[in-house]
């Protein structure tokens, strides 16, 4: 009884948030990412937070490692929501995390999207019936073009027919070959359903036909050009897992396996340092590699849990046949992963190479401070892989085969936790990983990352914490800090320093290099937030001096001012101001992006609106900004030379169940005759779009 009193008290603190309400993924993410980089893989990350929105974890049964996933909660929170259920049992509602003393209003805001509290009830239904009955389900079909003509989309021109003679007076046809085509229409049409019930099954599909390719049935192609499925079946057969389909998996450190929502350095310096063991994890995405298509199954026995898995599936890559540099008569320089089908050459190198694998993870789990595990990946190729030999390439990954070992641990002490994970690829390179992450006090956090990567070391799943966009040819120290005095005011900081032992792609000699990034956010009330940010990133690339190519010292550096402001329920405003210089050598570039969004509500509809301008010398200083988009979907443009960006977008739910998003988006470049190159290469000095999406809930 004195529960639920406690319950309708904290009641009122929180009476002004719906948790039906969608959550506004733009915001969620600049909470957390630092916005202008482009080396981040945003659409991975998009696709693990629709996960946990959709699936929400269930706070009466969630494991640590599932809700630190969320990066919302630092060790000192996470501790003590552990400890107050392992002390007062199950929540009786989500508005009862404000009775765990670490937890504070804003934090909760931020959670609650992904979180619920459902009792534990058996379903005798049979399985087939649930699965029908589900009301957690959704289908929604999309479609995009850029309006503009394309020369990709034009007709091809006649052959230029000529002819020649040799000096024996031999005739020689010259004719010109013609210029490629995309293959299909510009139209981009992506199609997804998903059923699913936490802690008992998940149902999808996914097919997409990209701009340029076609839709057919012809030459082994079905329809459209990618398809995905899954079913997960939990806690059936004797198993907690049983997945087919395709997958992916987040273990230890990320090593070997780091699938999943891995953000990496940004404006969340503390939180993100550590990634969390989620095991097997349904894929969704319709990115076209970095995924296993097969079967998988976790089994735990007490205190262990193992997880096998086999996967078979064709990757693109270009067939070469140059024995000049290779041991191998027939072999890919490297696997594709854009995922494009729309020309000769891209349809030529579809599915040309065919890589199986199999792998397992062993877990130990006595206690919930302490976890142990080790893991491995077996991958097989139809065709050897060698890059072309450079000086920066040699070590790459070469052969038919890869095999790679690890062995992680987690432990919780108090407010701290220490992990780490060491791993040995085939070619007898290792990875390693270690850090911790601690709250030092109610208001100040911390985090410290060491990692060192070989420059031979190979993994191909992986996605542990680095500068690099890979896992090779690195070590470093990075250091994290959060200060949050009181609930109004925060500041966040992190330094990382690298270096790069071996040479990279256009820094021909070993490198090192810094980062550090500062981080005010204000809330002076509900209806205002601010925050202020500067980064600066220093690298050495090499350039020509006279007749030497040498180092020389880039400086970027990143400002951002932003402010929300809500007038009204349905009047909520936007202003961005964001800029960039770099310095390189004697050579000095910058640019800027004055930004202002107006979203309101009219009756059934939703508006959302933005006006920008943007001046940059080079691409650089391109500045990558949030756009809201339709739901599922993400936008992240690069603003770059002079001009305005502009869009618009309304949501219609004309019945319940049922919503219709539409949306203008459009770039007005100055002093431009033509937008974008090759193929997407179109006449006149605007780039625009339009997109519409329907979604149906049965």
């Amino acid at each position: 009884m004195k529960k639920w009193l406690t319950i309708g008290l904290l009641l009122a603190g929180l009476t002004s948030y719906s948790q039906n309400e969608e959550i506004d993924l733009e915001q969620f993410a600049e909470r957390l990412f630092q916005v202008q980089d482009e080396d981040i893989s945003y659409e991975d990350i998009y696709e693990s937070l629709l996960l946990y929105y959709s699936n929400k974890l269930n706070l009466n049964k969630v494991e640590p490692d599932e809700l630190a996933s969320l990066y919302v909660l630092n060790p000192a929170q996470l501790s003590s929501f552990f400890s107050y259920r392992d002390r007062f049992g199950d929540f009786l509602s989500i508005y009862e995390l404000q009775a765990i003393p670490e937890m504070d209003l804003e934090t909760i805001r931020l959670l609650q999207p992904f979180v619920t509290v459902e009792e534990s009830l058996t379903d005798n239904r049979p399985l087939l019936k649930r699965i029908v009955e589900e009301e957690n389900n959704y289908f929604l079909l999309r479609y995009s073009r850029r309006l503009e003509e394309q020369i990709g989309y034009t007709p091809a021109l006649p052959l230029d027919t000529t002819f020649t003679r040799d000096g024996s007076g031999n005739i020689i046809d010259t004719t010109t070959t013609a210029p490629t085509r995309y293959a299909g229409s510009p139209n981009k049409i992506y199609g997804r359903f998903r059923t699913s019930h936490r802690d008992d099954f998940s149902l999808g599909f996914t097919f997409e036909k990209d701009n340029g390719e076609r839709f057919g049935f012809e030459n082994g192609q079905y329809g459209f050009d990618f398809y995905s499925f899954h079913l997960l079946l939990e806690n059936k057969l004797g198993f907690d897992k049983i997945m087919l389909g395709d997958f992916q998996l987040q273990v230890g450190q990320g090593i070997v396996f780091g699938a999943g929502f891995n953000a990496g350095k940004g404006a969340e310096t503390v939180n993100t340092a550590k990634r969390n063991s989620i095991g097997l994890r349904s894929y969704t995405s319709v990115l076209e590699s970095g995924f296993f298509r097969g079967a998988g199954l976790t089994r735990k026995q007490g205190d262990f849990e193992l997880t096998v898995f086999y996967s078979h599936l064709n990757q693109d890559g270009n067939i070469q046949t140059d024995t000049t540099f290779s041991d191998f008569e027939e072999f890919v320089n490297s696997i594709q992963n854009t995922g494009f089908h729309r020309t000769p050459s891209e349809l030529a190198s579809k599915d040309q190479i065919q890589e199986q694998s199999i792998g397992a993870v062993v877990q130990y789990q006595p206690h919930r401070r302490l976890t142990i595990g080790v893991s491995g990946l077996n991958s097989q190729y139809s065709r050897p892989l060698q890059r072309k030999p450079n000086n920066y390439n040699q070590f790459e990954f070469k052969g038919d085969r890869n095999f790679i070992t690890s062995a992680y641990a987690n432990y919780t002490w108090q407010n701290f936790t220490f992990f780490g994970e060491a791993a040995r690829s085939k070619s007898g390179g290792i990875g390693a990983v270690g850090g911790l992450v601690a709250s030092l006090s109610r208001t100040v956090d911390m985090a410290m990352v060491l990692r060192n990567y070989d420059r031979d070391f190979h993994s191909f799943y992986g996605n542990a914490f680095s500068e690099n966009s890979r896992n090779i040819n690195e070590t470093g120290t990075y250091w994290g800090l959060s200060i949050k005095p009181n609930r109004r005011h925060k500041l966040n900081v992190y330094y990382d320093r690298f270096k790069f032992p071996w040479l990279k792609y256009q820094t021909e000699a070993p490198s090192v290099g810094s980062e550090w990034l500062a981080r005010y956010s204000h809330f002076p009330s509900r209806e205002v937030t601010l925050y202020a940010q500067m980064r600066q990133q220093n690298r050495q690339v090499t350039i020509a001096d006279e007749n030497l190519n040498v180092l020389t010292d880039q400086i970027k550096r990143n400002f951002i001012f932003n402010i929300d402001y809500t007038l009204k329920p349905w009047l909520k405003l936007k202003t961005k101001v964001q800029s960039s210089t770099q310095n390189e050598g004697e050579e000095f570039t910058k640019g800027f992006a004055i930004i202002q969004d107006v979203n309101f509500d009219v009756w059934k509809l939703k508006f959302n609106t933005r006006m920008a301008l943007f001046e940059t010398d080079n691409f650089d200083n391109a500045q990558y900004v949030y756009e809201s988009d339709v739901l599922y979907a993400f936008s992240i443009p690069a603003y770059f030379g002079t001009g305005v960006r502009s869009y618009a977008m309304v949501r219609y739910d004309p019945i319940r169940n049922v919503s219709f998003w539409l949306r203008y988006a459009r770039f007005s470049y100055r002093n431009q005759e033509t937008v974008g190159s090759g193929l997407d290469l179109a006449e006149g000095d605007t780039s625009s779009e339009v997109k519409a999406m329907l979604r149906i809930k049965f």
